[in-house]
C-alpha cells in the first residue's frame, strides 16, 4: 500500500461550476484562513464554526464522497448541564454539505445515552465578502457595507455587502428543523432535546445572492443528494466519456478519477449546450475561464471526448479581443489568459474584464482547432471558425511578434500585467544561468514551437476550405521559423535549446522543460531532438517522479518553488507525447510510469495541479506543494496524453482513419479503451504486450472508421502530401 500523500493543509473541498467551499477536516472555517464559502470569486462565508453548550465536538473522521459531497462525523466534549453533565461521546454529529447553486448543509444530532439530553446547539458564521485575489493574497481591504437582517419567525438570516452598484448577499435559511433557532451575537442557537436513541435534524441552506439575483439552491437534505438535473448532466458526461480497464491498478484508478475531476470542474454559467462547455482551471484559486488551460485540457481530453473541445472554440472566440487596451494586454485576435467577475474586476482594480496577458493561448487555439477537427471530422468546424483563426494568424504576426524579427515576444503593457506570459507565469520564472531574472521582451523558445505547429496545422485547414495559397504560404512561413529557430536557439554548450532570447536576442542558456515542448510542437530538428530527450533525463532534470521545470544546477532552482524545480503532470504529459513524435517511446514510457506512480500516492489518485521536484528514490513518495490546486483541469489531463504517446493514438476523422502505434512497457500489460469516439463512430481498442512486441485489436462499434497501425507523424507538413 503506498503511503498516502495529501495536498496542502489538510482540508475538505466540494465544488460545482462557481460555488466551492474549502473547510478544514472538522467541517470548520477557521478565520483569518484562505477556507470559506465562495462562489463568482467572492467569499461569502468566511467563518464557521458549531458547539454544543459552548464547546468544540471531537473529529472522528471526515471525507468527501463525491466531489460536491463532504460528510463529517463528530461526537461532543463532557460538558455539563442543569440536567447534569454529558459525557464524551454520548451526543452524534453528523455534517452533510453539499454544493450546488448554494450549498446544503444537513445536521443530525443523535442521542447514544441512555438518559434524555437536553442542550443547545450553536452555529457561528461570519461573512466578509472578500475578493478572491484578496484571500488568496491574505491582505483584505475593509471597504462597502455589511448589514444583517432577521426575519421575523427566525427561519432566515440575511447578510448584505453594498460597495457602490457592487451588492452580494448571503441568505442562510433554517430548514425542517427540530426546533427553531434563536439568532443573537452572530449565533443560531438551537435548544434540542434528546430522548435516549432519538435524533434530532435541521437543514441550512445557503443561498449566494449575486445583485439580486436570488435563485432557490436545486438540493434538499442528505437523502436527495444524489438525484437532480447537475448529477444526471455528471453521470452523461461519465457514459460519453472513454472508458479504459487494465491490468495496471495505478493506471486504471487514475484515469477513472481523471475522468470524473473533468466532469465536476464544469463551468456551467458557460455552458453552450448539453455536451459544449468547458472546465475551471483549478480549485480553489482558478475557478474560472482560463485560455490556455483551457485550449490544453481540450488537446488532453481528445482521447476521451473529443466533444469537450466545442466549448472552449466556442467560449473563447465570443471574448476573441477586438481592439487595443493597454490595461487589460489586450490586442485584436488575441485570445484571453483569465476572466473574473469579483469586485476587484468589477470596479477595474484588475484587469481580468477579461484580461488578456497570455503570450501562447493564441496560437494553442490554432492547434486545439485543427485537433478538434481530426478527432470530430466536422468541416463545418473549420468554417465556423475561420474568421476566427485569420484574426487569431493575423494577431501572430502583427502583435505577437514585437519587433518583426520573426520571433514571438511578449511585453505587458498594463500597470497590473504580469511580468512572464508563458505557461510558468510566475513572475520569477524565467531566469538566466546565474538565477538572475530575464526581464521583458522575451522570446520563449515554446511559443517558436507553438507557432510553428499552429502554421503547419492551419495549412492543413486551408487546403480543406480549398484555399491552398493560404497553405503553401504558411507552410513557407513554418519552414522560415524552424530554420532560424535552429540558429537562434541552439545552444551546444547545454546540449539543449536555450530557454529563450533575452532583451538582447542572446539565448538564455538555462536547461528546462519547455525544451520537451519543442518536441511536442516539431519544431525541433530530428538530429538534435534525442539530444534533448537524453538531457532531460540528466539527473538535474529529472527527478524519478517526473522531469522538473527547471534544471537542480541553476542557483535559482528551488523543489518546492512554483515553477523553478517543482515537478507539473500536465508538463509532462506534453513532453510524453514529444517523446513519442521523434520515436522515442521507452522514455515517453518512463514518464508515464512516473506520473502514475505518483498518482498512486495522493488521495483518490487525484493528480494535483503540481508537486515538488524532489528526488524519488526506491521506497520514497512525492512530496506536496502547499498551494496546489486540486482538481485542476490539466493535471488531470496529463493521463490522456500519456496514454495517448504509449499508445501512439492519432485521429483522421475526415477520412476515417485512427492510427495506433502502441509500444506497451512491461509495467503496462494490457489497456483496453471502451469507446473511443472518431468522428460518428465509436470503437473499442485492446492493447496488449506479447514478449517484446505489442499487439492491439479493434471493434467497431459504431459508424465506420479504419484502424491501422502507423508510425506517430513527425510534422503535419505530411499530412499535405
Amino acid at each position: 500500500m503506498p503511503v498516502e500523500v495529501s495536498v496542502g493543509p489538510q482540508a475538505l473541498t466540494i465544488d460545482h461550476g462557481s460555488t466551492f467551499a474549502v473547510t478544514d477536516l472538522q467541517g470548520e472555517i477557521a478565520s483569518d484562513s484562505e477556507q470559506g464559502m465562495f462562489s463568482n470569486d467572492t467569499r461569502f462565508v468566511s467563518s464557521y464554526r458549531i458547539f454544543t453548550n459552548g464547546e468544540r465536538c471531537i473529529l472522528l473522521t471526515s471525507g468527501t464522497p463525491t466531489y460536491y459531497l463532504a460528510r463529517v462525523h463528530l461526537m461532543n466534549r463532557t460538558f455539563p448541564t442543569e440536567d447534569g453533565e454529558i459525557a464524551q461521546g454520548t451526543l452524534g454529529l453528523v455534517i452533510t454539505r453539499a454544493a450546488s447553486e448554494g450549498i446544503h448543509e444537513d445536521l443530525d444530532v443523535t442521542n447514544y445515552g441512555r438518559e434524555p439530553a437536553r442542550f443547545n446547539l450553536e452555529i457561528a458564521i461570519r461573512s466578509d465578502f472578500a475578493d478572491l485575489f484578496e484571500v488568496k493574497a491574505h491582505r483584505f481591504i475593509r471597504r462597502g457595507r455589511i448589514a444583517t437582517e432577521l426575519r421575523e419567525d427566525g427561519t432566515e438570516v440575511r447578510t448584505s455587502y453594498t460597495n457602490r452598484d457592487f451588492r452580494r448577499q448571503l441568505c442562510h435559511r433554517f430548514l425542517n428543523c427540530g426546533s427553531l433557532p434563536v439568532y443573537a451575537n452572530g449565533r443560531a442557537t438551537f435548544e434540542v432535546r434528546l430522548e435516549p436513541g432519538a435524533t434530532w435534524h435541521t437543514c441550512n441552506q445557503y443561498r449566494f445572492i449575486i445583485d439580486d439575483d436570488d435563485e432557490a439552491a436545486s438540493r434538499s437534505c442528505a437523502d436527495g443528494f444524489s438525484h437532480g438535473v447537475f448529477d444526471e448532466m455528471q453521470r452523461r458526461w461519465l457514459e460519453r466519456a472513454t472508458r479504459l480497464t487494465s491490468a495496471n491498478e495505478d493506471i486504471y484508478r487514475v484515469y477513472r478519477q481523471s475522468v470524473d475531476d473533468m466532469g465536476a470542474l464544469r463551468l456551467y454559467d458557460h455552458d453552450i449546450a448539453e455536451d459544449v462547455w468547458v472546465p475551471a482551471a483549478g480549485v480553489p484559486w482558478y475557478v474560472a475561464l482560463f485560455g490556455r488551460d483551457s485550449l490544453i485540457a481540450s488537446l488532453q481530453n481528445m482521447l476521451v471526448n473529443p466533444g469537450f473541445a466545442r466549448g472552449a472554440l466556442r467560449t473563447l472566440a465570443r471574448f476573441q479581443a477586438t481592439e487595443m487596451d493597454d490595461w487589460r494586454d489586450a490586442e485584436p485576435g488575441k485570445i484571453l489568459h483569465e476572466l473574473r467577475v469579483g469586485e476587484l474586476a468589477h470596479f477595474h482594480r484588475i484587469p481580468h474584464t477579461p484580461y488578456y496577458g497570455t503570450a501562447d493561448a493564441t496560437p494553442l487555439y490554432l492547434v486545439a482547432l485543427h485537433e478538434a477537427w481530426r478527432w470530430l471530422g466536422d468541416a463545418t468546424l473549420l468554417r465556423q471558425y475561420r474568421d476566427v483563426a485569420l484574426r487569431c494568424l493575423e494577431w501572430i504576426d502583427r502583435y505577437g511578434d514585437l519587433d518583426g524579427d520573426g520571433f514571438q515576444e511578449y511585453r505587458t503593457r498594463s500597470p497590473k500585467g504580469y511580468e512572464n506570459m508563458g505557461w510558468k507565469d510566475a513572475a520569477d520564472a524565467v531566469v538566466y544561468p546565474d538565477g538572475s531574472q530575464v526581464r521583458q521582451p522575451k522570446a520563449l523558445c515554446e511559443l517558436q514551437g507553438y507557432v510553428f505547429d499552429a502554421w503547419l496545422r492551419m495549412a492543413e485547414v486551408f487546403d480543406e476550405l480549398d484555399e491552398p495559397e493560404r497553405a503553401a504560404t504558411l507552410r513557407g512561413k513554418a519552414a522560415e521559423l524552424q530554420r532560424r529557430f535552429e540558429e537562434a536557439f541552439w545552444c551546444e554548450d547545454i546540449d539543449c535549446y536555450a530557454f529563450c532570447l533575452d532583451p538582447h536576442k542572446q539565448p538564455v542558456r538555462v536547461v528546462t522543460s519547455n525544451a520537451g515542448h519543442l518536441l511536442w510542437s516539431g519544431i525541433a530538428s530530428a538530429e538534435r531532438a534525442g539530444r534533448v530527450v537524453r538531457r532531460l533525463f540528466e539527473p538535474d532534470m529529472w527527478t524519478g517522479g517526473g522531469i522538473r521545470t527547471l534544471s537542480a544546477r541553476n542557483p535559482a532552482y528551488n523543489p518546492f518553488s512554483y515553477q523553478r524545480g517543482s515537478v507539473w503532470p500536465h508538463d509532462n504529459g506534453i513532453i510524453a507525447l514529444g517523446f513519442k513524435r521523434y520515436g522515442f517511446a521507452a522514455e515517453a514510457a518512463r514518464v508515464a510510469r512516473d506520473i502514475s506512480e505518483a498518482a498512486s500516492h495522493f488521495a483518490s489518485y487525484r493528480l494535483p495541479e503540481l508537486y515538488a521536484g524532489i528526488e524519488l528514490r526506491p521506497g520514497g513518495f512525492p512530496v506536496q506543494y502547499l498551494g496546489a490546486n486540486v482538481p485542476q483541469a490539466w493535471a488531470a489531463g496529463s493521463v490522456f496524453h500519456l496514454l495517448q504517446a504509449i499508445l501512439g493514438i492519432q485521429a483522421d476523422a475526415p477520412r476515417e482513419r485512427l492510427y495506433v502505434d502502441p509500444q506497451l512497457p512491461r509495467w503496462l500489460p494490457d489497456v483496453t479503451l471502451h469507446g473511443v469516439a472518431i468522428g460518428n463512430a465509436r470503437v473499442d481498442l485492446r492493447f496488449r504486450r506479447v514478449g517484446e512486441e505489442s499487439e492491439w485489436d479493434a471493434t467497431v462499434r459504431k459508424g465506420r472508421v479504419d484502424v491501422q497501425r502507423q508510425p506517430w507523424r513527425a510534422s503535419w507538413s505530411l499530412l499535405a502530401a
